[in-house]
């Protein structure tokens, strides 16, 4: 007797997928078609968004340069009216018909339109004088005995300090009282 082989029939199996309907082709290729383009949107919103940030950072140097090169302008134009009286005031000396008394009195007035520029970028003297010693504000350039000035008090002030608002511009020359 002889055996027959018998092959094995090549039915697809009900888990293999090798074919696609058109339909279900034509739906994944719109899907892939969709996310191209969302991908596509969202890439240039990206480079958009980069360059608006390149654009503000390039904005804002040129702010700040600017900033530093016109910054003390206000200040500077205020300054212009005292530098005017200086100059009349020096002016006016020159001539042989000005009185000593006048040309004091426009010093007065120009020291006055000083200490208004002060005031109003919040620049303030530093005057000690009768106070106790601080060495926060003060610089001490010599100590001298007294009995009428308590110890450790400024007798006399040889330059007045400057702060602007709370930090020291420049500290006040003092001469300070030690004990007799």
């Amino acid at each position: 007797m002889t055996e027959s082989s018998a092959t094995p029939s090549a039915a697809p199996e009900e888990n293999d997928v090798t074919s696609v309907s058109i339909e279900e082709y034509e739906a994944l290729n719109a899907r892939l078609t969709e996310a191209e383009n969302t991908a596509a949107s969202a890439r240039d919103a990206q480079l958009r968004a980069l360059a608006e940030l390149d654009n503000v950072r390039k904005r804002s140097e040129r702010e700040i340069d600017s900033a530093r090169k016109f910054g003390s302008e206000r200040v500077l134009g205020d300054l212009l009216a005292i530098n005017d009286s200086l100059e009349l005031g020096i002016k006016a000396a020159g001539n042989p018909e000005a009185s000593t008394q006048s040309i004091g009195e426009g010093m007065a007035l120009t020291h006055g339109q000083l200490l208004k520029f002060f005031e109003k970028y919040g620049v303030a003297i530093v005057d000690p004088a009768g106070q106790p010693f601080n060495p926060d504000f003060h610089e001490a350039v010599s100590a001298i005995p007294s009995a009428d000035v308590a110890p450790n008090h400024v007798i006399n002030v040889l330059q007045k300090g400057y702060r602007l608002h709370d930090r020291l511009l420049r500290p006040a020359m003092v001469i300070v009282a030690k004990a007799p």
